[in-house]
Order: C-alpha cells, then structure tokens, then sequence
C-alpha cells in the first residue's frame, strides 16, 4: 500500500466522523466548582491508582512472581507520565495564582 493511499484513507475516515461534544450543563457557580473538584479528585484517584499498580506489579518482579516483565515496564511508565503531567499542571496553577496576586487592583 502506498504513502499517499494511506494518507487519503486516514483524510476520509476522518472527514466522515465529526467529534461531538456536549456542553456542561452549569446553572450556578457552586456546581461548577463542585465539579471541576470533582473532575481534579478523579484524576489525582487515577494518578494514585497508575503508581498503585506499578508498585505492586515491581514488587511482583522483585519477588519472581511476575512472569511478563514488559507488564511492569508498562505500567512504570504510565504512572510516570501521570505524574510528570500532574507536576506540570501544578506548576501552570501556582504560576497562574501568582500572576494573579502580582496584579494591580
């Protein structure tokens, strides 16, 4: 198969989907805040459950009970990830709250 059958496929499968997204229903400012903590709360459970897992299936490996060291690897990487992208979200907050109080009233 060509390069150019390739990318005309990839052009027309994506032509004939259109991504939907619905809005938020926000009726108040209480809610919105309850579920942006919501949404915060959910992804800080998945970085704590991506390190869980890593830690357990290292310490599978360690003990010779894990028989697919790439599960491990696997796994090691994506709670890396998770945090390096929490630690980044978490410095863009911190520079964004000073930036916030640098300003003049």
């Amino acid at each position: 198969m060509a390069i150019g059958a390739i990318g005309a496929a990839i052009t027309t499968a994506a032509s004939n989907t259109t991504p939907v997204v619905p809005a938020p229903a926000v009726t108040g400012t209480e809610e919105s805040g309850a579920n942006f903590g919501n949404l915060i709360a959910k992804a800080l459970d998945s970085v704590q459950g991506a390190q869980s897992n890593a830690d357990s299936l290292a310490t599978k490996a360690a003990t010779g009970d894990l028989t697919d060291v790439h599960d491990y690897m696997i796994a090691s990487t994506e709670a890396s990830m998770a945090t390096e992208l929490t630690v980044a979200v978490r410095n863009k907050a911190v520079e964004a709250f000073n930036d916030i109080m640098r300003m003049q009233i």
